[in-house]
């Protein structure tokens, strides 16, 4: 799916909107939007553990617990092996469920993001594809979910070499757009189509 800003050449961070199946996708990470256990569940969680196989659920089960039944609390993440993905890590992250937005959910969010991008620089990852966190079962409205994601992207573009490609992967047509209609109010740079 085509975006429609032009990028920015000068922009160290590629961002790219596409409507596919995240577990295809040919990044060296994807984002999974987990739950605090990290035990697979339902939506895109449920997607990525099927796809992986057994062990990446192994592999979450062999986090520390910081309480219990939470390996990683909202706003986190933890990062694993790609298992049978065609990526070599997958980066959980544990968004908030929406309660009104009077509750920090922005800012949660806007951590999750920020926490993902941080702990893909630590592993070298040069490209990571991010699903629309908290906008499924959890409830975040997309268009609000679409302007925290672009905020911190946008604020990232400029200030860090890597990731250098950016994919945001819409699970409808509807987050696809809400993306897109994020990036231009921001002023957000994105690609003009898939590569």
């Amino acid at each position: 799916m085509a975006g429609l800003a032009t990028h920015d050449p000068a922009a160290a961070m590629s961002i790219e909107i596409v409507q596919t199946d995240i577990t295809t996708l040919r990044v060296d990470a994807i984002v999974n939007a987990a739950n605090e256990a990290l035990r697979g569940g339902g939506g895109v969680d449920g997607a990525i553990h099927r796809a992986a196989g057994p062990g990446l659920l192994d592999a979450c089960r062999a986090l520390p617990e910081l309480r219990a039944g939470v390996r990683c609390p909202v706003g986190a993440a933890r990062i694993t092996k790609g298992f049978g993905l065609p990526v070599r890590f997958v980066v959980h992250t544990v968004g908030p469920v929406w309660r009104g937005g009077g509750d920090g959910e922005p800012e949660l969010l806007a951590r999750c993001h920020r926490n993902v991008l941080a702990l893909a620089r630590q592993h070298g990852v040069d490209s990571i594809a991010f699903p629309a966190i908290s906008c499924g079962v959890y409830g975040y409205p997309r268009d609000a979910a679409a302007g925290v994601a672009m905020a911190v992207l946008g604020e990232e573009q400029h200030r860090a070499r890597t990731p250098r490609r950016i994919v945001l992967c819409a699970f409808d047509a509807g987050m696809a757009e809400a993306w897109q209609a994020a990036a231009r109010r921001l002023h957000v740079a994105i690609l003009d189509g898939p590569r």
